[in-house]
């Protein structure tokens, strides 16, 4: 993971840099975002001290919104246009990344899947982090 203060997306395709860019037709993973919320709570509730949200491998963290409200709905960040599909699924991965138990705390919070309707930059904001993976 590569924190970056901001990240291109490109309409169908994916975020520039990133190792899902043209991945396939019509991927409903152009674009990841992870909430600071739940971030936190997986850190209290693991004991975990120090640990970057750039760890989930998602590519973009949010505050204040519930992502699984997104699911099937167009929203708007930063005047970028996007199509919400489906939770982003924690895997095993998780366990290893944060701590044993992380996969399961995460289950049904785990983050959104989206299609990129627009082509813009997103910016690093007091409400949005960006990092590529």
């Amino acid at each position: 993971m590569i924190e970056t203060s901001e990240i291109e997306c490109v309409a169908g395709r994916g975020i520039r840099g990133d190792r899902y860019f043209d991945f396939k037709d019509d991927y409903k993973g152009q674009i990841t975002f992870f909430s600071m919320e739940v971030f936190d709570e997986l850190c209290n509730a693991m004991q975990l001290q120090g640990c970057s949200p750039a760890l989930a491998r998602r590519n973009v963290i949010t505050r204040g919104v519930d992502l699984n409200d997104l699911i099937g709905q167009e929203f708007e960040v930063q005047g970028g246009r996007f199509l919400g599909m489906e939770e982003c699924r924690p895997c095993y991965w998780m366990d290893g990344a944060f701590a044993p138990g992380a996969q399961e705390f995460l289950k049904g919070r785990g983050g959104l899947r989206a299609k990129i309707l627009t082509d813009g930059s997103l910016h690093l904001t007091a409400h949005v982090l960006a990092a590529t993976q």
